[in-house]
């Protein structure tokens, strides 16, 4: 039996368990199954690794994504350049595991992203600079949008949540939530913008999923926005996963 897992703290708001197991039903796939393993500190990784033999594959959700990269041995070559992996490939050899990192995130954004994106729509503004809004700067930028970063503190190339006006952010044609403002169970929050300043030429891209219709998206919709829930990318990402996990020559 090969296992497969998912990693983070808390994993309350996941789907991609029911995902799987629903996909290895539905396509008669009878030796595999995928667990949730809720750890509160990444250091127990080996420990889960140890404890789990026939463990092929995790994908990695907050708050895990960048201190992944200590425990990977060989990574893909984007994530030179995001800083965030959120699969992982475990090759075992005569007792030794050797960790493979991949970033599935950047398929799912840009999956979820292109029927979307048209000439005019040139700018984003990325609200949030965690593992997750690395992937989404880079797949945009890879699509040809200007990208502005918003997190709660100033810092270099990122603007704070208080230098966020009025102009830039009835210029910007892209807003995504890379935040988990909004997540199951605390589905009233939602990033602090001026949501009055949104109107039909806005798109509001929302990574959070559970509730598929946040608070944020629910904003963005009362004021003609059009909206991309975040289970496009779940979906999108789950199945490159897939797709890594299951490449022989990986």
């Amino acid at each position: 039996m090969r296992k497969f897992g998912l990693i983070g703290y808390p994993l309350g708001h996941s789907f991609s368990k029911k995902y799987f197991n629903e996909k290895f039903s539905r396509e008669k796939i009878y030796d595999c199954s995928y667990e949730n393993f809720e750890i509160q500190s990444i250091s127990l990784l080996p420990k889960l690794i140890a404890d789990n033999p026939d463990l092929c594959g995790l994908n990695v959700t907050i708050p895990y994504k960048s201190l992944i990269l200590n425990y990977v041995d060989v990574r893909e070559s984007v994530i030179a350049e995001i800083g965030a992996v959120n699969v992982l490939k475990l090759k075992r050899t005569e007792g030794a595991v050797k960790i493979y990192g991949f970033n599935s995130d950047v398929t799912g954004i840009r999956d979820s992203v292109l029927p979307y994106i048209e000439n005019k729509v040139k700018s984003a503004l990325i609200l949030g600079t965690g593992g997750s809004s690395k992937a989404v700067s880079y797949a945009l930028e890879k699509l040809g949008l200007k990208v502005i970063l918003v997190s709660r503190n100033r810092k270099p190339g990122i603007i704070s949540y208080s230098d966020l006006d009025d102009d830039i952010l009835a210029n910007a044609d892209i807003i995504v939530n890379t935040t988990p403002l909004g997540m199951f169970p605390n589905t009233g929050a939602k990033p602090d913008i001026n949501y009055d300043l949104l109107n039909n030429k806005h798109i509001l891209f929302d990574l959070v999923y559970n509730p598929e219709i946040t608070s944020f998206l629910q904003e963005g919709k009362e004021r003609g926005c059009r909206i991309i829930t975040g289970l496009k990318m779940l979906y999108s990402q789950a199945d490159r996963s897939w797709e890594i996990w299951n490449n022989t020559d990986i």
